[in-house]
């Protein structure tokens, strides 16, 4: 064996080792930086709905500019196109806008004095991350476009004259060897482009021919993603210069639902103006009240919205989930005294010309006080049960990185599967991703929680520390996994676990699948197989086809998760995971659905069941 020579350096370091990337090189490599995750379209924060909203958030900045009324978008399989009547970019500068860093319109703030987008960062992303990009400007009676793949220019047309409408289209096609196996879901785009007529009232958005518009803003918001009953008395709709709130408490709901937008941007992870609309409710109610009322009682079943409009916002990424910002911009008050002192002055006037109104959210505190008290001593004995076990919790297989690591590129990525029995949990946790992939293990089927009060949530030893792995007692801002993922076996008790389970999420933390968190893992049903390649199927047209394909092939049927090796496991839970997520249609009452399916067997159910039965030959 050679002798090392210790005074060699083990790798060469020279200027050879210094690389320059292209720009579009750089967004490429680390698409994580631009766009967040990236996935297949099943979760609303994926990559493919952020390419579009960087797209749109510019057309909304024209219109708040007040430059064109309508936005027309059409998505037609994997290819999207977003046609604005603004103003129409620079014809010379086309090309540079969605091409070069560091060139845009928003550097001057007297162009852009609330936009969304940062630095036109969004588009060059977009570009570089499209096997197809297409970009056309018209202004002045003449137009110019380029096309583009995987951020190379292709081709650029000379200017030319043009009597259609000023403004700007782009169309592009997501780049499938990054976005695998990806497709747009209607209802996250719907939801998407509702948030933007909410947000800019006034505003037409035509999607794949359907128009949406909002007259009454956040009002519209809360009505229509939630259910009419369920609210305790109507919505408290304020507004000011550049501030907007609404405001209601849920009849059933445990705990507070928030929306909250800045610069017509949904800020799924809050951020320093709703900490500060948070605070100044509860600073309003106990003085209008005169008691100094419990935060928690007070907040407690709350459903509210709040939009600002900041200079030049400060967000803690690029995809802009959470705002940072403490300065509602230069010469202004802090983020903290504008919305408190807003709130403070009319939410109070609102609550003296509303008396009725006053009374029934004294009484929601009120009765929020009441059940705390009952709760209190069992609360500290789990926290304290909690507290012995956190450490050494065998329930839970824990990951390195949480949504709660906000700047964290991978933040967005961290998952808790929740899965039943040793083997399939072993198999999970031998094939995950350590980094972003939790593992929470059940014991046989959980309690069925229908028609139980909070009591039970910290009486059952499961679900507590299922409570406890999420951190969601307190508030949903404290969400440690972006996606929580029922991976149960695909049979009758399989089916049966993941009810019980979406029934303790809907009983007691529904914003989680109104939010979008929660999943239902598919696994396949078929390994077909020969010497030469292995193809896994998740459904019986999927095998037929893998049939022909292979000739003559091995064909193994999986019963169970446990059944899975953890080698083959680590297949379906990477990079080509298939996720179904799980949805609310608001028209269906939380209470009257979860009575029908998990209540007390009722002829209804049973002829449902009738009328819905499926059988294989």
């Amino acid at each position: 064996m050679e002798p090392i020579d210790f005074n060699k350096p083990i790798t060469e370091y020279g200027e050879d080792n210094i690389q320059t990337l292209e720009w579009q090189e750089h967004v490429r490599m680390r698409p994580g930086m631009y766009i967040g995750k990236l996935g297949d379209g099943s979760s609303a924060d994926d990559g493919i709905y952020i390419l579009l909203k960087e797209v749109i958030d510019n057309s909304i900045d024209e219109f708040v500019m007040g430059a064109g009324k309508q936005i027309e978008v059409r998505i037609e399989e994997n290819k999207v196109s977003v046609r604005d009547f603004g103003r129409g970019i620079p014809l010379g500068k086309v090309v540079d806008v969605v091409s070069k860093m560091n060139t845009g319109g928003k550097y001057d703030s007297r162009a852009f004095k609330k936009s969304v987008g940062l630095n036109g960062v969004g588009t060059k992303a977009v570009n570089a991350l499209s096997s197809y990009f297409y970009v056309a400007s018209v202004r002045d009676g003449q137009r110019k476009s380029a096309t583009f793949s995987l951020g190379v220019l292709q081709e650029e047309s000379p200017l030319e004259a043009s009597n259609e409408k000023r403004g700007t289209l782009i169309t592009f096609v997501p780049d499938g060897t990054i976005f695998k196996n990806y497709k747009f879901r209607s209802e996250y785009v719907v939801r998407m482009l509702k948030n933007y007529t909410y947000l800019n009232p006034g505003l037409t958005i035509v999607y794949n021919g359907e128009k949406f518009f909002s007259e009454n803003g956040l009002e519209d918001l809360l009505k229509e993603d939630n259910n009419e009953e369920d609210f305790a008395y109507p919505i408290i709709h304020l507004s000011g210069e550049d501030i907007e709130i609404a405001l209601t408490h849920s009849k059933s709901q445990y705990s507070e639902q928030y929306y909250s937008f800045v610069n017509g941007q949904n800020t799924t992870q809050g951020g320093t103006h709703l900490n500060a609309y948070r605070e100044a409710i509860v600073a309003t109610l106990r003085n209008y009240y005169n008691k100094p009322y419990d935060a928690s009682d007070i907040r407690k079943s709350i459903i509210g919205a709040i939009s600002i409009k900041v200079m030049e916002p400060v967000f803690e990424s690029q995809t802009k989930t959470k705002l940072g910002s403490t300065e509602m911009g230069e010469g202004m008050p802090t983020v903290r005294t504008y919305i408190t002192n807003f709130v403070q002055k009319h939410l109070d006037d609102y609550l003296h010309k509303q008396p009725e109104i006053a009374e029934e959210i004294q009484k929601k505190i009120l009765q929020a006080e009441r059940e705390r008290k009952e709760l209190s001593d069992i609360r500290k004995l789990a926290r304290d049960g909690a507290k012995k076990v956190s450490l050494h919790n065998k329930k839970l297989r824990d990951c390195r990185i949480h949504l709660t690591d906000s700047k964290h590129e991978q933040a967005l990525e961290s998952t808790l599967f929740i899965t039943e029995g040793n083997s399939a949990s072993g198999s999970i946790t031998t094939s995950r991703d350590a980094n972003t992939q939790a593992v929470f293990s059940l014991r046989g089927k959980p309690l069925n929680s229908f028609g139980k009060t909070k009591k039970i949530v910290y009486e059952n030893e499961e679900f507590n520390l299922l409570q406890a792995a999420l951190d969601i007692e307190d508030s949903i801002e404290n969400l440690r996994y972006n996606n929580i993922v029922l991976a149960t076996d695909a049979d009758v008790d399989g089916m049966h676990i993941r009810l019980l389970l979406i029934t303790f999420f809907l009983q007691f933390f529904p914003e989680l699948i109104k939010e979008g968190h929660v999943y239902i893992l598919q696994t396949p049903l078929f390994r077909v197989r020969n010497s030469k390649e292995t193809i896994y199927c998740y459904t019986e047209e999927e095998r037929v086809n893998a049939i022909e394909k292979l000739k003559n092939p091995e064909i193994t049927r999986f019963k169970g998760l446990g059944e899975i090796s953890p080698d083959e496991f680590k297949h379906f839970i990477g990079q080509d995971m298939r996720l179904d997520p799980v949805m609310m249609d608001k028209a269906m009452h939380i209470e009257k659905l979860l009575d029908f399916y998990m209540g007390n067997n009722t002829p209804e159910r049973q002829d449902f069941i009738i009328n819905n039965l499926k059988y294989e030959v």
